[in-house]
């Protein structure tokens, strides 16, 4: 089944001094490129944040840049046009996400709504997921997309739970994290 990607590459990144998540690196590759090859078999890629254009991906931004991950989702939604089916989406600061995608294809196929990861204290993931296109647009119908939570996006979505055994969720958020993922990739 073909299925599109949004990838969120935006935030202001506090916690790491303002660097750039996507240029960030682990085991020779940017977190951009580790989520760009975590899409690889998307037919259509969006990539939402202040990125440089690439060959074969849309990129976007938030409106207003710095909106948040729904005002993201939004953004990266648009440009995909009138899509009738799944949405790949992935924070780009998950390195290790792509191990998971094929298992959250699979989940979502039989889903009402999509699937998301969970990790092992048993929180959804919203952002390593597969959604339906049409459940996030009526999702993001009742919403003012800058500012708004992922919770709040999220509350009314019956999503099939795909568990997260390897921590292919874990991000970067702090130095710490970063050096901690470089560690397992050497």
């Amino acid at each position: 089944m073909t299925h599109a990607a949004i990838i969120l590459a935006g935030g202001r990144a506090r916690r790491l001094g303002g660097a750039s998540k996507p240029d960030l690196e682990v085991g020779g590759r940017t977190l951009l490129e580790r989520s760009l090859d975590a899409a690889a078999g998307a037919s259509t890629v969006v990539v939402v944040g202040p990125v440089a254009p690439r060959d074969g991906v849309i990129v976007t931004r938030e409106d207003p840049p710095g909106g948040g991950p729904v005002a993201g989702l939004a953004a990266g939604l648009a440009s995909l046009g009138e899509l009738d089916g799944d949405v790949l989406v992935l924070a780009c600061d998950m390195p290790q996400v792509g191990e998971a995608v094929p298992a959250l294809l699979a989940a979502a196929s039989s889903a009402r709504d999509g699937a998301w990861l969970v990790d092992k204290d048993g929180r959804e993931q919203p952002l390593a997921a597969v959604y339906r296109a049409d459940s996030l647009r009526a999702a993001l119908a009742g919403l003012k997309p800058d500012g708004a939570s992922m919770r709040q996006l999220i509350t009314d979505l019956s999503m099939a739970d795909v568990s997260d055994e390897r921590a292919a969720s874990r991000d970067i958020d702090t130095w710490d994290d970063l050096d901690h993922h470089r560690k397992e990739q050497s």
